[in-house]
């Protein structure tokens, strides 16, 4: 763990409400196991999940006030709902205040609420994070995010990303378009990946690691479970046994 955490945390049990605290805990929690499970830097994404929200603490008013003091850009789209904005004056405040300036924090916490054109690993895990952390409950399709963000984090991403513009326009709100470019940027990054091992394939290669990443993706994307049913099977012989 890096040694600012402990003060950080109470610093901000301090700032954030009750709500946003406990929400910034499970994303800081979800950030260390996709870090895990990607082999990422555990204290840098325990540093982005932990200063994510930061800002979060002000109105939009005295927020858009603070990005136009600290000559941060602010955007139209960002006037207009200055709620954008805590992802940059939350970098901003992790670099300025909390003493972060490790870029790649700084990137993923700047992008963890539109995404952005060619995202790291550190922004993916953070922006994922941030949609399937545990005390999320009405987000759409939950339970088969939290499955796909483990087997394949880039169509993780797509699928927020797409079911995040599908809610916007459907209820009239504000669409970024930095959002947009997101998808569209994720949409090409699988689509090309997916080309790649299919190529493979075709080349006689057999059944790649890969291949089985994109049979589990599209497991969960039609019923939302990985458990297989000889598991199940064994579990119950375990107990008769006992």
């Amino acid at each position: 763990m890096d040694s600012r955490v402990p003060e950080i945390r109470k610093h901000l049990k301090k700032k954030l409400d009750a709500y946003r605290y406990e929400h910034t805990l499970g994303v800081e929690f979800t950030c260390q196991a996709l870090a895990m499970r990607y082999g990422y830097d555990l204290d840098k994404a325990d540093l982005a999940g932990l200063l994510h929200d930061s800002a979060k603490r002000f109105e939009d008013p005295v927020m858009l006030q603070k990005c136009l003091d600290r000559n941060i850009p602010v955007t139209a789209e960002e006037e207009r709902d200055p709620s954008l904005l805590h992802a940059k004056l939350g970098a901003w405040m992790a670099e300025h205040k909390y003493g972060v300036d490790d870029p790649e924090i700084l990137s993923a916490i700047t992008c963890h609420t539109t995404g952005k054109p060619g995202m790291g690993l550190l922004d993916k895990i953070l922006y994922v994070a941030d949609y399937i952390e545990p005390r999320r409950s009405k987000a759409a399709n939950l339970t088969a995010m939290r499955k796909l963000a483990f087997i394949d984090l880039d169509e993780a991403c797509l699928e927020i990303m797409e079911s995040i513009l599908v809610y916007l326009k459907s209820t009239g709100c504000q669409v970024d378009p930095m959002t947009e470019a997101a998808c569209e940027d994720m949409r090409r990054v699988v689509s090309e990946r997916k080309k790649e091992t299919a190529g493979e394939a075709s080349a006689g290669t057999g059944i790649t690691h890969q291949d089985k990443e994109e049979q589990s993706v599209e497991s969960v994307k039609r019923n939302g479970k990985t458990c297989s049913r000889g598991f199940g099977r064994e579990k119950r012989r375990r107990r008769k046994n006992y």
